[in-house]
């Protein structure tokens, strides 16, 4: 009877033993301490973005060329310098809980993604502090910034320089769609680009071909251009099959054009940019070139192929955003051949 009793007692002792273990297991579980789910919950089973207690599980991804290691689930992103960046999460509907601001402002053109999201300084000006307080998982910087500044922002949170060449514009997309886990919203969106700047090139092609046309950027009272793979040229040139002029491909930069050599390349089609916000100091710029005699004599303006801000003129030109919302504006222009 006795050996009977013990027996009994011994299993209620196991099994009580192993409840508690794993009570305790489960609750390493929770807390991320032991197995670091890649993602925490909070009450209500809303993911938590960086729970206090929890080691978040990591990956690698590759961006033109380089591996960057991640968390699995990247739910604050920081951007800082990169307007590319910021234009890609306006496509994706991505919202930064961190982004830098024009005059301490966002610019209304990212109304959509900025609501709630804290300035984190100006795009050439990141503020640390500001950013450490965010707690980033990630933080997409500019190709623009100096060596010192990415490595200041490294010691935050992994930091990926995102390209200002406008030929990288693909890969910019995927990079913040893979953070972001929204692959399928990138696919389509190029897959329609594609398909609708085909369809475009076929009718503006003919137009354009042996016509000189012209992208240029007014900015801080002077007139620039740029190379062949920077602004807008890539739509121009190689999407819808202009032939870029002399100048534009040896430019290596943005390069400052005088109004007397725009008169003497004499573009038939002319594109301009202009952001008051660009040419604070000289608001009246572009009013006083246009009424210039030799900005009068150039052939896109005599022909009535010059073509204003036809998106917004803060738009970068070489993203997503930018090229989709420039295809639609030149389809809808009513582009003419010239005499």
């Amino acid at each position: 009877m006795l050996k009977k009793y013990c027996a009994v007692l011994f299993v209620s002792l196991m099994a009580a033993a192993l409840a508690a273990c794993g009570a305790d297991k489960a609750a390493t579980t929770a807390n991320g301490s032991s197995t670091s789910p890649a993602v925490a919950q909070e009450a209500g089973g809303k993911p938590a973005a960086n729970p206090a207690n929890a080691t978040a599980e990591s990956r690698t991804i590759q961006y033109l060329g380089k591996d960057y290691t991640v968390p699995a689930v990247a739910d604050r992103i920081v951007i800082t310098g990169s307007v590319e960046s910021m234009e890609d999460a306006l496509v994706l509907g991505v919202k930064p809980v961190g982004a830098m601001t024009t005059g301490g402002k966002f610019a209304p053109m990212f109304a959509e993604i900025t609501e709630g999201t804290v300035g984190i300084g100006e795009k050439t000006q990141p503020d640390i502090e500001a950013i450490l307080k965010l707690k980033p998982d990630v933080i997409l910087a500019s190709t623009k910034f100096p060596a010192e500044t990415i490595e200041k922002l490294n010691k935050v949170a992994t930091t990926i320089p995102v390209s200002h060449i406008s030929t990288d514009w693909e890969a910019n997309l995927n990079l913040l769609a893979e953070l972001a886990g929204k692959q399928d919203k990138a696919k389509q969106v190029l897959q329609t680009y594609k398909e609708q700047v085909q369809e475009l090139k076929e009718k503006i092609g003919p137009i354009f071909k042996d016509k000189k046309v012209l992208a240029i950027r007014v900015r801080a009272g002077s007139t620039f251009i740029y190379p062949e793979s920077v602004f807008f040229n890539p739509s121009l040139y190689a999407d819808l099959g202009a032939e870029a002029p002399a100048e534009v491909k040896q430019a290596k930069a943005q390069h400052l054009i005088s109004l007397e050599k725009l008169s003497e390349m004499n573009p038939d089609y002319l594109f301009v940019q202009f952001a008051e916000s660009e040419n604070k100091d000289t608001p009246r710029v572009f009013e006083e070139l246009q009424n210039n005699p030799i900005w009068k004599s150039i052939n896109a303006v005599k022909n009535g192929n010059l073509f204003v801000n036809i998106v917004d003129p803060v738009a970068q030109g070489g993203t997503a955003y930018s090229k989709v919302a420039f295809l639609k504006a030149v389809k809808d222009s009513g582009i003419q051949q010239t005499k």
